[in-house]
């Protein structure tokens, strides 16, 4: 079953699939059941795609995240 089965249409950023997986894990006690084993594959493909995609679109597009060796941060006078 492919992540977009489980989550169809979904567009969230790699941000919020982390805070997902970290959800699943406290919910879990930190042991996995098969059926959150399965729940944690696909949501670490999808933070993975996410993550791919974050970087695709290139420096700036999440604000958040942390520069790149020799890019820095601008603020605008």
């Amino acid at each position: 079953m492919t992540p977009e089965a489980v989550f169809p249409g979904s567009v969230r950023s790699a941000a919020q699939l982390n805070d997902d997986i970290r959800a699943l894990w406290r919910r879990a006690g930190g042991q996995l059941n098969s059926e959150q084993r399965r729940e944690y594959q696909l949501l670490v493909t999808r933070w993975a795609a996410a993550v791919q995609a974050e970087r695709a679109a290139g420096p700036g597009h999440d604000e958040t995240a942390p520069a790149r060796k020799g890019e820095g941060r601008q603020i605008a006078a």
